[in-house]
């Protein structure tokens, strides 16, 4: 379990950020009646009522048609989007009650991403670019480099931290980004549609590895996703409708 108070100084002079920077995290998540409205000349409520608890180690597809919010769930739950109501909990701490600071340093440690365009910068080596998270958290050089190494290691990288992006694959590039999702130990693993871009074959060695790096570590994963074949990795299979979320069962 990672304790944020060590992680980011700026955050101690609060009372109400020093809730969650002195907590240790477990990677409980909890989700209770949480609603999501934009207003604008044609209002509408994209999430109503969603419940939902992962455990660490939990590994979950959500699906749905789009525009019925699946990514505007990853957004509340990373905190880069505010809820109209309802509660997200990360083992004891409120998140939906946290401001933008303490929200920021939360991601930094507790929370991992992987997109469909990968983000992996363009002007940094493979190793630079899994490093970042360890940087924002102020990981000592040795320590970095440990954990790039074997986290390039579990990806099937281990030659390539010296290449730049440009120089790999779209494969390669998306493992790449699970590297660097993993590689600060995140206890929330959030993946929005990671294989859009992928040959089938490809998307299906990245979706494995994906899964299996995640339970590896043991943190919880959200994966998004349109496809059935994506959803299948998944321990459990959620579809996300106007009316809520179902669990549909084991995938």
């Amino acid at each position: 379990m990672t304790p944020i108070k060590t992680l980011d100084s700026r955050l101690r002079g609060n009372d109400k950020r020093c809730l969650i920077t002195s907590a240790k995290l477990g990677g409980m998540l909890s989700i209770r009646n949480l609603c999501k409205s934009y207003a604008g000349p044609r209002p509408r409520t994209v999430l109503n009522g969603i419940d939902l608890t992962l455990a660490p180690g939990d590994y979950v597809a959500v699906m749905g048609e789009s525009g019925v919010g699946k990514s505007t769930l990853l957004n509340l739950v990373a905190g880069l989007d505010r809820a109209d109501s309802g509660s997200i909990m990360l083992d004891d701490n409120e998140l939906t009650t946290l401001d933008d600071d303490a929200l920021t340093a939360v991601r930094r440690v507790a929370m991992g991403f992987v997109f469909q365009a990968f983000h992996v910068l363009p002007y940094l080596t493979v190793a630079q670019n899994v490093a970042l998270p360890l940087s924002l958290i102020g990981a000592d050089a040795a320590s970095t480099a440990r954990r790039v190494d074997g986290m390039l290691a579990a990806v099937g990288l281990a030659d390539r931290g010296a290449s730049m992006p440009r120089e790999l694959s779209g494969g390669e590039l998306q493992r790449v980004a699970i590297a660097r999702a993993l590689a600060h130990g995140p206890r929330i693993v959030l993946a929005d549609e990671p294989t859009g871009n992928l040959d089938p074959d490809t998307a299906a060695h990245v979706l494995a590895l994906l899964r299996d790096q995640a339970k590896a570590k043991r943190a919880a994963g959200i994966l998004v996703t349109h496809s059935q074949a994506a959803a299948k990795t998944a321990d459990r299979v959620l579809l996300l409708t106007p009316e809520g979320l179902r669990d549909l069962g084991p995938a």
